[in-house]
């Protein structure tokens, strides 16, 4: 319990460090799932552009 206590700032760091990154990884699949690109740019001068942007299979 005293190692708890000592460390308690890091520890609450951590956790909320933990809680932005899986927000982060939950609204890049989301919008993955939905078609939307990660790196809002225009696309239209992408070479690129059709290997990220390709037709949804279904």
């Amino acid at each position: 319990m005293e190692w708890i206590m000592g460390n308690l700032a890091t520890i609450i760091i951590c956790l909320i460090l933990a809680a932005v990154i899986g927000l982060i990884i939950y609204k890049m699949l989301k919008n993955r799932k939905n078609g939307k690109s990660s790196c809002g740019c225009s696309c239209s001068c992408c070479p690129m552009s059709g290997c990220c942007h390709g037709e949804k299979k279904e």
